[in-house]
């Protein structure tokens, strides 16, 4: 089976920055668009940030302009790299992607276990 592994969360003050990845592995055979979203205490898991196959990006207003989405197709892995970090981005950050296991195979959702990034004052 497909599974997505996220790392690099932690805990950093404020103004500070992280950068969070997220391999998939397991039976791939293409993987269309990849995101990260995050679920903060008490609130709904949003969209921060998004990535097609072929590069077009999106982002949350709450962060354009200081988090970037990039991928390395090659890898499988999609990357958040989080700049000028502030109190209000303390969430889980859960990483996604459409992954298809095969050809003639329809796309499938697939999330990984999240990652906790605190952002201290």
């Amino acid at each position: 089976q497909v599974q997505l592994v996220e790392s690099g969360g932690g805990l950093v003050q404020a103004g500070g920055f992280l950068r969070l990845s997220c391999a998939a592995s397991g039976r791939i055979f293409s993987i269309d668009g990849m995101g990260w979203y995050r679920q903060a205490p008490g609130k709904q898991r949003e969209l921060v940030a998004s990535i097609t196959s072929g590069g077009i990006t999106n982002y949350a207003d709450s962060v354009k302009g200081r988090f970037t989405i990039s991928r390395d197709n090659a890898k499988n892995t999609v990357y958040l790299q989080m700049n000028s970090l502030k109190p209000e981005d303390t969430a889980v950050y859960y990483c996604n992607a459409d992954i298809r296991g095969g050809p003639g195979y329809r796309y499938l959702e697939v999330w990984g276990q999240g990652t906790l990034v605190t952002v201290s004052s």
